[in-house]
């Protein structure tokens, strides 16, 4: 991740609300509007954060979840996919008996594992953090 994205997920994740306004994450962290406006961007890309309304305001809020690491793999589900879409159809253009093809397909075979494999895996955070943490 990059530096001020970062320094700005972990100033959300120390707070003891997990919510700050741009105009105070920029005070905590000593940076510009124009940086925090930057790394929130991209942390909500990620799926790290939210962005929200404050209440009575026009200021947004910028919030981290309790599940925000799950979200964010969860999310990563598509870019998985599109990887295999992208990647079948290079098999397809290469011949899968190409060397090329082979590496392609090979690389395709990671890509199904990976998915089949934090799809379980995200299956069993789910008890575990109920086990832990209980329902929502």
């Amino acid at each position: 991740m990059p530096r001020m994205p970062a320094r700005v997920f972990a100033a959300l994740l120390a707070s003891d609300s997990g919510a700050l306004t741009a105009a105070e994450l920029g005070e905590r962290l000593r940076v510009s509007p124009a940086a925090v406006s930057g790394a929130v961007r991209y942390l909500a890309q990620q799926h790290m954060i939210s962005r929200e309304r404050e209440p009575g305001t026009r200021r947004d809020l910028f919030r981290v979840h309790g599940n925000q690491w799950y979200e964010a793999i969860g999310n990563r589900d598509t870019v998985i996919k599109r990887w295999e879409n992208a990647l079948r159809e290079g098999v397809a253009g290469l011949g899968a008996d190409t060397p090329a093809g082979r590496r392609l397909a090979e690389t395709l075979a990671f890509f199904e594992f990976i998915e089949a494999e934090l799809a379980a895996m995200m299956d069993r955070w789910r008890v575990h953090r109920e086990g832990l943490f209980g329902r929502d």
